[in-house]
């Protein structure tokens, strides 16, 4: 069985939206917030790193797909993602909209395909962005594993890391945690099953 794990930017409050701010989607007012703010250190990044050399697939939701797929494969920062299959869940995504220069991708049509990909052999699947999807997947149980960097900002709006859904508990358990001269906390979770 696969390990689902989605990692995020996050801010106090829960907003993962336009943490780059680079891109024109990324309409938030505050964004850019990861980087215009804080002080830079390396260490607090860490992890980042280490999901890109753990990562055996990548997972999208539509728009975060077609966000990063113009860019992502052209960037010396994301060189070693290249190659890694991806999958994009879409209920509208054709096929003539993949690019052919970022490695395999396979549209998933439902979080029950989803499902069936994670039942398969192979490693770590890791979901970037994609808050919408992210938060579908969490409502579903799908999500094995949450690797958290959260500022030190409230945001107010913008799209949250996890729904509103009344639905059952989820226990998680403190995998790792670490907190940063300049206030970023990195938390990663187990989801207890």
């Amino acid at each position: 069985m696969r390990t689902l794990i989605y990692t995020a930017f996050v801010s106090l409050d829960g907003v993962v939206d336009s943490p780059g701010g680079g891109l024109p989607s990324e309409t938030h007012r505050s964004g850019g917030w990861t980087y215009k703010d804080l002080e830079f250190l390396p260490e607090a990044y860490e992890i980042k790193g280490r999901e890109t050399e753990e990562a055996t697939a990548l997972m999208f939701g539509r728009s975060s797909y077609e966000a990063f797929a113009p860019l992502w494969p052209n960037m010396e920062d994301f060189a070693a993602l290249k190659d890694l299959p991806k999958y994009v869940v879409s209920t509208t995504l054709g096929q003539d909209a993949l690019v052919d220069n970022w490695g395999d991708t396979t549209i998933l049509r439902s979080l029950e395909d989803v499902a069936k990909l994670k039942e398969t052999d192979g490693g770590p699947i890791v979901i970037h962005g994609s808050a919408t999807l992210a938060r579908n997947l969490s409502d579903a149980g799908l999500i094995d594993r949450y690797h958290l960097l959260v500022f030190p900002v409230l945001l107010g709006a913008g799209k949250r890391m996890f729904s509103d859904t009344d639905k059952a508990k989820q226990m998680l358990k403190v995998v790792e945690s670490e907190t940063y001269a300049n206030g970023i906390t990195k938390f990663v979770y187990d989801v207890v099953r």
